[in-house]
């Protein structure tokens, strides 16, 4: 099946904002950006939903994500089936923000339709580069920029991809064989991509699981400083709740074993971490 013959070119995982480590345009960002952070939102999720259903074959994603593609640069008319992408440009028009970082994620995710094993943690960031960092990037051009350049925005949305992979590395094998752990530590450490299958993690992939940790950590020493670079003061104090976010989170993944269950903030840990970090940023950067 191709793009131009298929009647739905999406395919919806029912993953919403609720599923993300991250507040998705919440209540900290300036109204009136907020219908375009939704819009820039539900584009990146459609495309990540098409690259992570596992019903559909390597080139019929690709070929899905190409229409998106064409969409997004207005090569595609006003295909129905490609509405978010369609919206995505008008939004762009209006903001003035570069499409660039649109074309990043579908990158990545057509990587992700082919891509199954990373060798080493520069292969990982290479791929973090287009499936994460666009959207901090976005972000920042959308509210003026930052004083320190995209640095530690990459640093941070970089440091959240990880640790979804952390979270996530035992559905991601059993639903997609897709491993996001550097398998060169992996070998170091004496284990294999058949241990994520276990109920637990064993010693070696724990060791891998605690490297993996570590690397993001030493993420989150250049992450820290986003919020006292940044021009938009609310962007500022929502970028504060997130490296908060991620804080936790990495401290979590090293109490607890993803394998055994999914590791995730509940609701009052997470409305705990954004309000001591939004108010560490907004008080200049000093944690309350």
């Amino acid at each position: 099946m191709t793009v131009a013959t298929a009647r739905t070119i999406e395919t919806p995982s029912g993953k919403d904002t609720a599923y993300e480590n991250f507040p998705v345009g919440s209540w900290l960002l300036p109204a009136r950006l907020r219908p375009h952070v939704a819009t820039f939102y539900a584009f990146a999720r459609a495309i990540d939903d098409i690259a992570d259903n596992p019903a559909l074959a390597p080139e019929d994603k690709i070929a899905r994500l190409a229409g998106f593609e064409d969409a997004l640069l207005g090569r595609r008319g006003d295909d129905p089936a490609l509405a978010k992408a369609h919206r995505l440009r008008t939004s762009l028009a209006e903001t003035g923000v570069t499409a660039q970082h649109g074309l990043d994620l579908i990158a990545a995710f057509k990587q992700d339709a082919v891509k199954l094993r990373y060798r080493d943690w520069d292969d990982l960031m290479g791929y973090c580069f287009l499936s994460a960092a666009p959207v901090g990037r976005y972000l920042l051009d959308l509210h003026g920029g930052s004083r320190h350049g995209y640095g530690p925005s990459d640093a941070l949305c970089n440091a959240l991809q990880i640790i979804n992979h952390v979270q996530d590395c035992q559905d991601d094998y059993r639903t997609l064989d897709r491993v996001y752990l550097p398998q060169d530590w992996m070998a170091e450490e004496g284990t294999t991509v058949e241990d994520l299958d276990r109920t637990q993690a064993s010693p070696a992939l724990r060791r891998v699981l605690d490297r993996t940790l570590d690397a993001t950590q030493r993420l989150m020493v250049a992450a820290r400083r986003l919020p006292a670079g940044l021009r938009s003061r609310r962007l500022a104090m929502e970028a504060g709740a997130i490296v908060a976010i991620a804080d936790r989170l990495i401290a979590d993944l090293r109490r607890r074993d993803p394998l055994a269950r999914r590791v995730q903030l509940d609701k009052v840990g997470f409305l705990a971490c954004c309000l001591s970090g939004a108010l560490g940023a907004m008080l200049g950067g000093r944690r309350p």
